[in-house]
Order: C-alpha cells, then sequence, then structure tokens
C-alpha cells in the first residue's frame, strides 16, 4: 500500500533554511535592506511554517514584490516570478506541448515505418515533450534544487478563470495535466500571492492563504527605507522627500506615490546634486513622482509653496541635535 504524503507543512520545513524566530526574520529580513514591521514579519514567519500561501493586498508601490524578492534571498533560494494579465492562460503560466518537436517525431515515425497511433501517441504525450512554465517549475524544480520562492504578481491582472485554476495549487501543492496526470510537489515552495485590489479577488483562493494588507509606512519607516537604500542622500533632503511625500498621499491624486516613487525621486534629485527641496527642483521633477497629468496639475505652485513650508517645519524638527 502507498504511504500517504507528508503534509506541505512538513515537506517545507524540511527543505529551507526558515528563519526559527519573528525576531530572527526581521533581523534577516533588515539586512536585505527590507524594513518589515511585526505584524507583517509574523505573517510571513507562519506562511514558512505552516506551509500555506502568503496573500498580500496594497496599494501600489508599497513593497508587495519586494516580500518575494528579499525572500528568496534570505533563503537562498531561486524566485520563479509569474505577472499575471488579462488573457494569462494555462499555457503561458503552467505548462505547454512542444508541438514541433511532436510533429518531428511522429514523422520520423511515418518514414520508418513504426507509426503505431497508440504508441505514437504516448510518446509524445510524455514529460520529453513538456515545456514547462513557472507553475509547474516552482512544484517540480530539478533534481538537487531546494524548493524556490513562487511569486504570483498582481493576481487581480489576471481573468477569474485562471484564478480559478489556482485553486488546487495553493491548496495541495499540485497541477494535473490531463495526458499525465497529477504532479505533486515532494517539497512545496513557498509562495507570495500579490494583489493591487484592481479587483476582489474570489474568498475560495483567499481561504487557502494567509493574508496580510501592506500599508504606506510612517514617516520614520519610510525615513529609514530611503537612508538605507539611498545612503548617498543628503540627510536634510532625505527627510524633505519623505516629509514632502506623506503630505502629498494626503491630498485627492489619481494615484499617490507608493515608495518605490520615494525612491526614486530621492536618486533622482541626488543626480540633481540638490541637497535640499526647493520650489524650483520640486516643479521640475514632480513626472519621477507622479505618473498622472491630472495629479501633475493638482499639485501646482500654491500647493507646493504650502506644502514646503510645512516640510520645513517637519525637517527641523526630525533634525538630531
Amino acid at each position: 500500500m502507498q504511504s500517504p504524503p507528508q503534509s506541505p507543512a512538513a515537506d517545507l520545513s524540511e527543505s529551507v533554511a526558515a528563519p526559527r524566530s519573528i525576531e530572527e526574520l526581521q533581523e534577516r529580513l533588515a539586512g536585505a535592506l527590507y524594513f518589515a514591521e511585526r505584524s507583517l514579519a509574523t505573517a510571513i514567519f507562519l506562511a514558512l511554517r505552516l506551509g500555506k500561501p502568503l496573500f498580500l493586498e496594497g496599494e501600489p508601490g508599497v513593497g508587495k514584490t519586494q516580500v518575494a524578492k528579499v525572500l528568496s534571498a534570505i533563503l537562498g533560494t531561486r524566485l520563479i516570478r509569474l505577472q499575471c494579465y488579462e488573457g494569462l492562460d494555462v499555457s503561458t503560466a503552467v505548462y505547454e506541448w512542444d508541438y514541433s518537436r511532436q510533429m518531428l517525431e511522429i514523422r520520423l515515425r511515418e518514414a520508418a515505418g513504426q507509426l503505431d497511433l497508440g504508441a505514437a501517441r504516448r510518446n509524445i504525450f510524455s514529460r520529453d515533450f513538456l515545456l514547462r512554465r513557472p507553475l509547474l517549475e516552482a512544484i517540480e524544480p530539478s533534481d538537487g534544487e531546494r524548493p524556490p520562492v513562487l511569486l504570483i504578481d498582481e493576481l487581480d491582472r489576471a481573468d477569474e478563470e485562471f484564478e480559478a485554476y489556482l485553486l488546487e495549487l495553493l491548496s495541495d501543492f499540485q497541477i494535473t495535466i490531463p495526458e499525465i496526470g497529477t504532479v505533486r510537489a515532494r517539497r512545496p515552495p513557498a509562495v507570495v500571492v500579490t494583489s493591487n485590489r484592481t479587483r476582489e479577488v474570489h474568498d475560495a483562493l483567499r481561504r487557502r492563504c494567509l493574508y496580510h494588507w501592506i500599508d504606506y509606512p510612517s514617516f520614520e519607516k519610510e525615513h529609514q527605507i530611503v537612508v538605507a537604500k539611498v545612503p548617498e542622500a543628503p540627510a536634510r533632503l532625505s527627510r524633505e522627500v519623505v516629509a514632502f511625500v506623506q503630505e502629498l498621499r494626503e491630498a485627492d491624486l489619481y494615484k499617490r506615490p507608493g515608495v518605490a516613487e520615494t525612491l526614486d525621486w530621492v536618486q533622482a534629485l541626488v543626480a540633481l546634486d540638490a541637497t535640499t527641496l526647493t520650489a524650483e527642483n520640486v516643479r521640475s521633477t514632480l513626472g519621477v513622482l507622479l505618473k498622472y497629468q491630472e495629479d501633475v496639475e493638482l499639485v501646482d505652485d500654491a500647493a507646493v509653496a504650502r506644502t514646503l513650508e510645512r516640510v520645513s517645519g517637519v525637517s527641523r524638527a526630525q533634525e538630531v541635535p
């Protein structure tokens, strides 16, 4: 009698160098320049410990995708990324048959007078003719390879039919291929699913995951990120940029800037040799921070002047004597 498969949690704990505590995980994330609050670190830790997918939601640019990238780095394993989009299907995301090689095999058998239809069909629909796409590659890595981190990025951009297809993978770490059978992960990957919430993701998928919402960071946390990621930026400029962005997020913008835009803006200002924010360099670089013309027009000269005045006060208050 065949022995029952081990639970995903048991497989995962044996196959990845998982942190032993939430504090250790936070330290390792910080060492990779990702500063996670305890609630997020707890969600990541439990996802690893329990062998469950982690579903992250939040506004664009708050660091959801970066979680998977940093996780693969601290676990010392490969990141497999599936970028979702409308029209994504099984042949792109899971597997596809190598039709050109299959046709060539049939013709070779015909030429050799060995065309037994039943044998030919069994042969051409074998693993030798299977092209593995990201999801199949994630649950069936190469021999000797450690289980990867699978990132299913921006799931809300994919169709609901594809979302439904993921249910088997996320619940049992397996994929059914009609011509071959069920392919089950011997050592399941760590899975991170992200969504920008452009549409609601179905409850059936949510139930298979641990959930965490990543919000915009506080001033202190965002300033810590900027200092770590752009250490060459002058101290005053870093404080003023973060304070300015924090102010902008309170405005009625079409698309509020995320942490990614904050970092881009600091780097742009450093490239221009700026040491502090001025009305001139703010206006000339707003396109780095804001991505829609309606938002750029909303932040007019008067708004820039008012925000700079408040930012100057915040920056002085944050200065260390």
